[in-house]
């Protein structure tokens, strides 16, 4: 949810000091209405309707976060005054623009891998995050951590400077017991010892589907607990191999580092023309 801060700031951003391209637009009474221009699923409604509603105006929409959209499809309604409809109209667009883009992407992973989870990352926006997330889970995909204190992610760096026992134990020594301890490993030695020693998620990181087929049978041997998840150089073409090595798992920066915004339009046209209705 947008909070009054946020809005107050992202209009800062977009509207400056001095914006004489809204300012020379009389406050007359209007009407907008939003159109998507292409196929896709919906995310960022919620957030569009925040920012006419806190510039004053009134919103109208038959349609939710999440819906699969039709080229064509109207789906927002505003009413008030001509110059806020305005101001708000960029920053609305780009929230309904970049949502709907990550919302489409994922929903077009997921059919690509049935039963498995798809997954985010942290490869976003800074000062985004959120809303990025939120679009991913709107289209049924899995927001994955929001940041480094959601659960313990031990990575290569840190097993380079660690070692990989050490880093293990470290985590199960000053983690709360609340959090859940995910290894990233890249080979199937490693996913053995993670798994010997305790971990609960297992990532096979930039590893060959063949390899992680193998590798998913030895960790399973040894924990059948153990959560597995598929990470690294997955894209929509190999997407449906990764989903077959039996992860539960798959996890993917393209979400939101490659999708494409969908296109959204806005028409405005005033209620009252020169003095006539």
């Amino acid at each position: 949810m947008l909070s009054t801060e946020e809005l107050d700031a992202y209009l800062e951003e977009d509207l400056g000091d001095d914006d004489d391209s809204n300012g020379i637009v009389p406050a007359v009474e209007a009407f907008g209405s939003i159109a998507c221009k292409e196929e896709g699923v919906l995310a960022g409604l919620e957030e569009a309707c925040a920012v006419f509603r806190h510039l004053g105006l009134t919103t109208a929409t038959s349609f939710v976060d999440g819906q699969p959209l039709k080229k064509g499809d109207v789906v927002l309604e505003v009413r008030g005054s001509a110059r806020d409809m305005m101001r708000g109209e960029r920053l609305a667009l780009n929230f309904l623009g970049r949502m709907s883009g990550i919302a489409t992407l994922t929903a077009k992973c997921i059919s690509l891998a049935p039963g498995v989870r798809i997954a985010a990352t942290r490869k976003t926006t800074p000062g985004f995050r959120k809303f990025e997330k939120k679009a991913v889970k709107l289209a049924g995909g899995d927001a994955h951590r929001y940041d480094l204190s959601s659960a313990v992610m031990i990575k290569d760096n840190q097993i380079r400077v660690m070692g990989l026992e050490s880093a293990i134990r470290e985590a199960k020594r000053s983690a709360s017991f609340t959090k859940k301890i995910e290894v990233e490993v890249e080979s199937i030695e490693d996913a053995e010892k993670a798994a010997r020693l305790g971990v609960d998620i297992i990532m096979f990181d930039n590893m060959k589907p063949a390899t992680i087929k193998e590798g998913v049978k030895k960790v399973k041997a040894i924990d059948a607990r153990i959560l597995l998840e598929a990470s690294g150089g997955i894209t929509l073409e190999n997407l449906a191999d990764y989903a077959r090595t039996g992860v539960d798992a798959i996890s993917l920066g393209a979400l939101t580092r490659d999708a494409r915004w969908l296109d959204f339009s806005m028409d405005i046209r005033p209620l009252i023309i020169s003095g006539h209705r």
